[in-house]
C-alpha cells in the first residue's frame, strides 16, 4: 500500500509540475489555451477519478483530481489569454463531447463512463490538435510530455488493475504523446 501511495503521489507531482510551465507561457502570452478543451478535460478528467474510485483504483485517481483542478483554472484563463480562433469545427466537437456526456450520464456505469470519457477526450482534443497543427508554437510541448508521464504514474498507483481503471489513464498517454510530437514535428515545418 505504501508503494502505491508514493506511486499516487509522485503522479500527482508531475500532474502540478507538467501545468507550471504551460501556465506560466500563458501568462508569457506565448501559449494559446482552447477553451473548450480544457473545459472538457477539466470535466473528463474528474470524472474519471470517479470513475476509478467506484471500481477500487485508489490512489490511481489522485493526477485526474489534481489535473482536473488545473484544467478548470486553464478553462478560466482561456477567456482572457485563450484562442480567439474557434471554428464550427470545435463548436461541433463541444457539442459532440457534451452530447456523449449526456449518454453516460444515462448508463450510470464505470465501465462505460471511462470508454465514452475516452472518446469525449479525443474529441475534445481535436480543436487543440487542430490549433497546434495550424500554430505549433502556440502550445507548450513540456506540458504534455508530462501530463503522459503523470498519467504512467497514476496506472502504476492503481490498486486494482483492469479495463475500466486503466484504459482512461492509458488513452491520455497516447494522446498526449502524439501531440507532443506532432507539436516537434510541425515547428520544424
Amino acid at each position: 500500500m505504501a508503494v502505491k501511495l508514493l506511486l499516487g503521489l509522485v503522479a500527482g507531482i508531475f500532474a502540478i509540475y507538467c501545468f507550471i510551465p504551460y501556465i506560466r507561457d500563458i501568462f508569457k502570452k506565448k501559449t494559446t489555451p482552447h477553451m473548450y478543451s480544457w473545459f472538457l478535460w477539466g470535466l473528463l478528467q474528474i470524472i474519471g477519478a470517479v470513475a476509478i474510485v467506484i471500481k477500487g483504483g485508489g490512489y490511481g485517481a489522485v493526477e485526474l483530481s489534481v489535473g482536473s483542478i488545473f484544467c478548470f483554472y486553464i478553462f478560466s484563463l482561456s477567456f482572457k489569454y485563450g484562442t480567439k480562433n474557434i471554428t464550427r469545427l470545435d463548436t461541433i466537437c463541444l457539442f459532440l463531447a457534451i452530447f456523449t456526456i449526456l449518454i453516460w450520464i444515462l448508463t450510470k456505469d464505470p465501465l462505460h463512463a471511462i470508454l465514452l470519457i475516452s472518446i469525449i477526450d479525443f474529441i475534445a482534443f481535436v480543436p487543440t490538435y487542430r490549433k497546434g497543427f495550424k500554430e505549433p508554437y502556440s502550445e507548450t510541448v513540456s506540458n504534455y510530455f508530462i501530463s503522459a508521464l503523470a498519467s504512467s504514474f497514476a496506472i502504476l498507483a492503481l490498486s486494482v488493475y483492469s479495463f475500466t481503471n486503466v484504459f482512461y489513464l492509458a488513452t491520455l498517454v497516447f494522446t498526449n504523446v502524439v501531440f507532443a510530437f506532432l507539436l516537434l514535428y510541425r515547428r520544424k515545418f
